[in-house]
């Protein structure tokens, strides 16, 4: 017997939708999956493979990296003690990289490197629900892994992929900042700041809090001055074209040999995107990406017309994320879709079109004395043709049966004949034009 008191809920209670787990009406829910099919395309049209972990990871996996322990969902069983101080053992994945990196080490023996993978699965968070925000959400992820270094042209390729896949759903215009964690790292290491992770974990709250709240936070955890503190946030300021932004850095006089190299790495990758798309790409220091394992070049995508709204992208590229489960280094560069967080906003702004409710192309009609047999086997017909035909299966009145197809917005409405010699029918229910029709050489638009 469970040792938990079961809830006594309303029948209304029972049917309220939960915060932060969004459910999608049947015609949504087709848009998002061809949304999934045309990424699904271009992630493999540059050789990407498909995997998907599982969702649960051990406690210790999920914790390796940044700051999300309050933000895990734990599993457990109804039926285990509530009262027990036993920490869990087990919980949901919050993102697709860490259960990614912990497959590609599990399976190294297995996979060829480059190993170029991507991953269109559902993520939880235990965060608190607002706009773009969700407890449960799709993400469309793609990561490149290698034994060896992995060439920075791939720093410029994910990005760019990430562009294309977006313009295939039409979700643009997008707008994507970038950034290169060296160059934060060289530059508080040039400021004689001890430590450097932390102080990027904390600049990257900025979105959220302000600079006057990530003040406060650089001062009481990190117990830095006013001078240092000024510095930081001159650098985050800074924002531009690849060759701008490495004069304004230089002006600020601060140096360091990891600063030198973060900057030649983003004037390579900003030099190569703008062949690519000129307007689509930018620098922004302030973008620093807040969870630790990410080491090099980071990304992170907005709405260029809804600027305010939360990212819908971003990535970066790595060093010891994968290689930290094996004692190996396994670097590696990777940028993650919010699909679930473009949806919703691309919905409720009216640019989706949900008008079509099913699949189906043509309806056959159960017309009025035909024999079943007769009725199912023209359905069967243009279903081997390739066509979605739904079959009516009940002999009910005309009327019934046009209205079910207006609901569902079917395109084609078929009349079988009453006979086996007799003529069959089609309706396009737009133009309301019926003309006859074989099944076995029908085209639409194109009559017999």
């Amino acid at each position: 017997m469970s040792p938990f008191k079961k809830p006594s809920l309303t029948a209304k209670e029972k049917l309220r939708p939960i915060s932060g787990f969004p459910e999608l009406l049947p015609e949504e829910r087709r848009v998002e999956v061809d949304w999934i099919d045309q990424i699904r395309t271009i992630f493999e049209s540059y050789g990407f493979t498909s995997i998907e972990p599982r969702i649960v990871e051990p406690i210790d996996v999920l914790l390796k990296q940044g700051d999300t322990d309050k933000e895990i969902y734990t599993l457990g069983r109804l039926l285990d003690t509530p009262n027990s101080d036993k920490e869990p053992t087990f919980g949901l994945h919050y993102d697709l990289t860490i259960p990614m990196a912990r497959y590609v080490a599990a399976n190294m023996g297995k996979l060829d490197f480059p190993f170029k993978r991507y991953q269109i699965q559902k993520a939880w968070r235990g965060e608190r629900p607002q706009d773009g925000r969700f407890r449960e959400f799709m993400q469309c992820d793609i990561d490149v892994v290698d034994t060896r270094e992995v060439p920075l042209h791939f720093d410029v390729e994910i990005p760019a992929i990430m562009n294309q896949a977006l313009a295939s759903i039409n979700a643009g215009p997008v707008f994507t900042k970038i950034n290169n964690r060296k160059i934060l790292e060289g530059y508080y290491s040039g400021l004689d700041m001890g430590n450097t992770s932390e102080a990027i974990r904390l600049i990257d709250k900025v979105d959220k809090i302000g600079f006057d709240g990530v003040a406060d936070l650089l001062k009481a955890e990190l117990e830095l001055n006013n001078k240092t503190i000024d510095k930081i946030f001159q650098l985050t300021q800074i924002h531009g074209s690849g060759q701008q932004v490495v004069d304004q850095i230089q002006n600020l006089g601060v140096h360091s040999e990891l600063l030198d190299q973060g900057l030649t790495e983003l004037t390579f990758v900003m030099q190569e995107l703008e062949h690519i798309d000129k307007q689509a790409f930018a620098v922004d220091l302030s973008i620093a990406r807040g969870l630790a394992y990410y080491t090099g070049t980071v990304y992170e995508t907005r709405f260029a017309e809804y600027p305010a709204y939360p990212s819908i992208c971003g990535g970066g590229r790595y060093d010891n994320l994968v290689g930290d489960f094996v004692s190996k280094r396994l670097p590696g560069i990777g940028i993650s879709i919010g699909l679930s967080r473009i949806f919703t906003k691309l919905l409720k702004e009216k640019r989706i079109n949900t008008d079509k409710k099913s699949p189906t192309e043509i309806l056959v009609i159960h017309s009025r004395g035909a024999p079943y047999r007769l009725v199912n086997k023209t359905a069967q017909t243009l279903r081997q043709r390739g066509f979605n035909v739904e079959q009516y299966h009940e002999d009910r009145k005309l009327n019934a049966q046009l209205k079910y197809a207006e609901g569902k917005g079917i395109p084609w409405i078929w009349f079988p004949p009453v006979n086996v010699d007799g003529e069959h029918q089609v309706k396009n229910s737009v133009s309301r034009e019926q003309q006859p029709a074989d099944p076995a050489t029908w085209m639409p638009g194109k009559g017999k």
